[in-house]
């Protein structure tokens, strides 16, 4: 057998056996590449670029270019490389689920491909998840929350069904929902709430929050009257909003977000309930929430999220804030610091992969060791089910549509 057919055919059958970690076949560099992986790493993300999300997506994405930028491009001896795919179709209000699935599909199906930053929210995450898991890519979320992407919560067979393969692949550097529902209790209190009327979208995102706010506030001793569940994106929404005024509880908790209607239900309250406070999650802290709502109404929300004004993060992230107005023409939006961080954090694991770290099994390992790391976001570590140790949330006012800190809210772990 001639001598170029037995190397053609000893190289396709190093492909087979293989599999993932190879990327071409040639002389001894190519060979060698073919041995221990590729030297190409490409990380990926997930984000709806257009609709109203559109501003805040590209912000997260122009973060995430500014992280790799700062790296030079490299770790080690691995050039590092970005896609950003957009989550959203031509003229949709928000992400697209089948987008969303084909962006995984995509991410998986390149064998350069080391880590998938996404997806925004929580329920696109629920999908793109078990897919990034079967192939074995690490996948960090700047800003999905749901705890049954990583704990057990009251849908059965959460969390294994996110994770077909047996094994975790998936975490966050935001806090999950069981924190930011403490923190929601947590500000009510100092509001002297005692009773709170709570609807929630029809979204998993919604039901999360939900479901942890009743727990929360057990612990409390605060009354939840728990009204199920509404479609906020409906025109007519006083009947809703008469059933919230008739419990004459203190407060009114929407466990919604912009996309699902926020907006339009704190309106209908407002005006069938005059003197309830009202509150919304971290998904309704964005202008496009803030705008919605007319100026009496601005005047009586509360909002709780994990985007500290800059004065109270580390140095760090102030002078993030500096360099990417520099770079970009205008101060990035919350999510951004996180998106900055995420990419950070993946950079941090191919590093500490060493000689692995264009094995995605190793990079993951490195990602679930993060142990007290200085990040913008202040120190963290991540447990062994891919959450964040982080867990201060702000809770704001709104002034003129720009969210105001009212109180800082510092949550036991």
């Amino acid at each position: 057998m001639p001598r170029g057919l037995r190397a053609a055919i000893a190289c396709v059958l190093g492909v087979l056996v293989a599999g993932a970690g190879v990327i071409g076949c040639g002389g001894d560099d190519k060979r060698s590449a073919v041995e221990n992986g590729p030297d190409t790493l490409t990380i990926y993300s997930s984000l709806p670029l257009q609709g109203p999300d559109r501003a805040r997506s590209r912000d997260m994405v122009n973060a995430i270019k500014l992280a790799l930028k700062e790296a030079g491009g490299k770790v080690g001896p691995f050039t590092i490389t970005y896609v950003s795919l957009d989550a959203a179709q031509p003229g949709a209000r928000t992400w697209s689920g089948d987008k969303v699935l084909d962006n995984a599909r995509q991410a998986v199906r390149d064998l350069n491909a080391i880590a998938y930053i996404g997806d925004r929210d929580s329920a696109a995450t629920a999908l793109s998840v078990p897919l990034t898991n079967e192939g074995h890519v690490l996948q960090v979320s700047p800003s999905s929350t749901y705890d049954g992407l990583t704990r057990a919560s009251r849908r059965q067979g959460e969390p294994d069904r996110f994770y077909p393969s047996g094994e975790r692949t998936f975490a966050r550097v935001v806090p999950r929902d069981q924190v930011q529902a403490s923190a929601l209790i947590g500000y009510m209190q100092t509001q002297g709430v005692r009773s709170v009327a709570l609807l929630a979208d029809r979204h998993i995102y919604g039901g999360g929050i939900a479901d942890a706010v009743e727990q929360a506030a057990e612990r409390q001793d605060i009354t939840v009257q728990h009204l199920g569940r509404t479609d906020a994106l409906k025109e007519d929404l006083s009947g809703p909003a008469r059933t919230v005024a008739e419990t004459k509880a203190d407060a009114f908790l929407f466990a919604g977000t912009t996309d699902t209607g926020a907006a339009g239900i704190f309106k209908a309250v407002a005006a069938a309930a005059p003197d309830m406070r009202l509150f919304g999650p971290a998904a309704v802290a964005d202008h496009a929430f803030a705008d919605a709502l007319p100026a009496a109404v601005q005047r009586r929300m509360h909002v709780t999220t994990s985007a500290l004004p800059p004065r109270l993060l580390p140095a760090s992230a102030r002078a993030f804030r500096d360099r990417f107005r520099a770079t970009f023409g205008h101060a990035p939006a919350p999510e951004a610091l996180q998106a900055y961080e995420a990419a950070n954090a993946v950079l941090h694991s191919i590093r500490t992969a060493g000689e692995k770290g264009n094995n995605r099994r190793a990079v993951t390992d490195a990602f679930f060791s993060i142990r007290d790391r200085e990040s913008v976001l202040g120190r963290y570590s991540i447990d062994r089910f891919g959450d964040t140790s982080l867990s201060r949330y702000a809770g704001n006012r709104l002034t003129d549509s720009e969210f105001v800190l009212d109180k800082l809210l510092e949550v036991r772990r």
